[in-house]
């Protein structure tokens, strides 16, 4: 969302707003160490995820690994600048990204840019939120947006009122933020099966050997029987998980 949007929003940003150098720099490390995902997004629509490479306080220098040929990056060099977001817990945190210099290496290239004057961190919503017992082993049926022909079935590993995430291995193509899919198959449960439009939001670590990501999506505009079903599982879950001490 953009700085205008989030301001609106929040009544104005400066209680979010962080400034300070050697603050901004603690937090570019803690992405750095957390090999946190981040979405790269162009004025132009292009985004790319990755991660942070290195960060350098001193020289006033952050690095994010790049494929040198991918177009995406190539993109973002044209423009010169995007909007960097990443997800840390319930934390979302946002910088701007400018002055874009490739560097390719023997074996692995980087995208250095200056460090960010400002660091936005926002908390974000914090609506009940259901992780389904394993035997049930939920998931969703969707085709990849880029890749039509493509079926995906995919783990769902949480669940709330406005949106869920999946599990995506390693082996399958990205699903790019901010792509809608429509007519995607949730079987929850034997009793809770629903369709719905899922909207990509982000992309984070699960953990350093997971062999994939999570995304997180939100549910675009459901209906009354989609949240009734919903809300349904949801209270079903967590009275089987109270039951379970979890």
């Amino acid at each position: 969302m953009p700085l205008d949007e989030l301001a609106a929003v929040h009544g104005g940003l400066e209680d979010f707003r962080i400034t300070a150098p050697v603050e901004i720099v603690s937090v570019l490390k803690q992405l750095n160490d957390g090999c946190t995902v981040l979405n790269l997004n162009g004025s132009d629509g292009t985004a790319y995820t990755t991660t942070l490479w290195s960060v350098d306080g001193a020289r006033g220098v952050i690095s994010f690994a790049a494929d040198a040929d991918c177009g995406p990056v190539q993109a973002l060099i044209e423009a010169d600048e995007a909007v960097v977001v990443a997800y840390v817990d319930n934390i979302k945190l946002q910088f701007d990204a400018q002055n874009f210099v490739l560097v390719r290496g023997d074996t692995t290239s980087v995208l250095n840019c200056s460090l960010p004057r400002e660091v936005f961190r926002f908390q974000r919503r914090n609506g009940f939120r259901v992780r389904p017992l394993l035997r049930n082993a939920p998931t969703a049926r969707l085709r990849h947006p880029m890749i039509p022909d493509m079926s995906l079935t995919l783990r769902v590993l949480d669940v709330s009122i406005g949106g869920c995430a999946l599990f995506l291995p390693v082996d399958v193509p990205a699903l790019d933020p901010g792509v809608v899919v429509n007519g995607v198959q949730i079987e929850l449960d034997v009793d809770t099966r629903i369709t719905l439009s899922l909207r990509m939001q982000h992309v984070t670590c699960v953990h350093p050997d997971a062999q994939g990501v999570r995304i997180g999506c939100e549910i675009v505009n459901p209906g009354s029987d989609v949240l009734r079903n919903l809300q349904r599982y949801i209270d079903q879950t967590q009275k089987r998980q109270k039951l379970l001490g979890r």
